[in-house]
């Protein structure tokens, strides 16, 4: 590492929706920000095809593109984007220390974190084969392109819960691979799936695999106290086995919940640490939108601005 590293007034570590917001708003406001884009540049909406429900797109947009769009904004206003990720940070004093790639230091005044959260999956072949062609991880981004179809939902927790009956009032038939004989959702989330009509649970049942060569058309799936196996035609496979926020460099200094997502003070981005700011889905578990986590970077920009003008650095 070199004797003096180089210094920043403000870096954003994440380029999702949260962090080229974050970008966009810190450097109008003159605060020279170095974003690094982590390893996957413009986060999960880089896997999602067709973007509906963002304001300003009236014939939907693709992820990718909308990202490359943020990309572009950010950097019109001279936002440093930088590939490369962040694999160790030091915040025990000021200014703040992070290293890049596992070989460069860098210092800053102000961090902006939005490294978001990924989505658990099963780990299938076929399930990532046709990720973006009927298999999902987010009703409520997709759940629209499946209107009047029959999908599947693999999970027993309260997201499981939430996205079937969501689809339910979207889609003709809605069926729950749950793999013990009970789900782990609450009674209220339970309740509402036992009421709805359209849904089925499967109970003690395993995906064997994702069924259909360019779109999905249906999924095998195995009792796991019989082995008997069958196929449900579905063409629309949603997971939701939960998501992992991507924070795991954080943890030695700020205060998390028990799954890891970023703890910040409520109504504003700030951190249990002076100057380090969160945003986007990587302190969000209830809404996960782009537009939510867009926000939530306006806001980690502004609070860090009102920081650094505080502290009189300009």
């Amino acid at each position: 590492m070199s004797d003096k590293p180089e210094h920043a007034k403000c870096l954003i570590i994440g380029s999702g929706p949260a962090g080229y917001t974050a970008a966009i708003y810190a450097a109008r406001a003159d605060m020279k920000p170095v974003l690094y884009q982590g390893l996957q540049p413009g986060g999960q909406l880089t896997i999602t095809t067709d973007v509906e429900n963002y304001p300003g797109y009236p014939n939907g947009t693709e992820g990718p593109k909308m990202m490359e769009d943020f990309q572009k904004q950010a950097e019109r206003f001279d936002t440093d984007v930088r590939w490369g990720m962040i694999t160790s940070v030091d915040f025990s004093s000021l200014p703040h220390k992070v290293v890049i790639d596992e070989k460069t230091e860098m210092t800053a005044d102000s961090i902006i974190i939005s490294t978001g959260a990924s989505a658990k999956w099963l780990g299938l072949e076929s399930e990532q084969r046709l990720n973006g062609f009927g298999v999902s991880a987010c009703a409520v981004c997709d759940g629209f392109f499946f209107k009047g179809q029959e999908v599947a939902v693999v999970g027993a927790g309260d997201t499981a819960a939430e996205e079937a009956t969501y689809l339910a009032k979207l889609c003709k038939k809605v069926t729950m691979i749950v793999r013990r004989d009970e789900m782990r959702a609450s009674k209220a989330m339970q309740h509402r799936v036992e009421r709805t009509e359209n849904i089925e649970v499967l109970w003690n049942t395993e995906t064997v695999e994702v069924l259909g060569e360019k779109t999905v058309e249906g999924v095998k799936v195995k009792n796991n106290k019989t082995n008997e196996e069958k196929t449900v035609p579905v063409t629309g496979f949603f997971v939701a086995i939960g998501h992992k926020p991507n924070t795991d460099i954080f943890k030695d200094y700020l205060e998390m919940d028990e799954t890891g997502y970023i703890i910040t003070k409520p109504g504003s981005s700030n951190t249990n640490v002076e100057g380090v700011f969160a945003s986007g889905d990587a302190a969000d578990k209830i809404y996960r939108q782009a537009v939510t986590a867009a926000g939530t970077g306006c806001m980690a920009a502004l609070d860090a601005e009102r920081y650094l003008g505080a502290k009189g650095i300009h």
